[in-house]
């Protein structure tokens, strides 16, 4: 399958999910064997270790292990869901499968967080992360 058009490489998945981890609520989509699980809270903070990057947020809550190397891209999708804007970051495989997304976040009247906007608009517009200084 061909990289989506507006897509960020893989080698910036670990950044990425650093700077997803300083964002307030999120809600990260996994999709396996036809079920879609859904989890809505902060994106947890992680990382490398043993040949993955390590999610480790608090106890209850979001926690995984990611193959850096499953990650050939990241497809920034922008689109209307039930009237209304909503973007991600899917993480995808070389074959152009979903391995997980991240939608960005909403506050209590279902508007999308600005802050979280505001930075997602500025990636997909010039196609690379914003310099956090956080160690990549």
């Amino acid at each position: 399958m061909t990289q989506p058009q507006l897509s960020l490489p893989g080698s910036d998945a670990k950044a990425l999910m650093q700077l997803l981890a300083t964002w307030d609520n999120t809600t990260t989509i996994v999709l396996h064997g036809g079920c879609v699980f859904e989890f809505k809270g902060p994106f947890p903070a992680g990382k490398e270790g043993e040949g993955y990057f390590n999610l480790d947020g608090p106890v209850p809550g979001f926690h995984g292990h990611i193959r850096l190397d499953a990650v050939d891209h990241i497809y920034l999708q922008s689109r209307q869901h039930r009237g209304r804007d909503s973007h991600a970051f899917c993480f995808q495989d070389k074959q152009g499968d979903n391995i997980f997304k991240v939608f960005l976040g909403r506050d209590s009247n279902g508007q999308l967080l600005e802050s979280q906007l505001k930075t997602y608009l500025n990636i997909r517009d010039t196609l690379s992360l914003p310099n956090t200084g956080a160690d990549q």
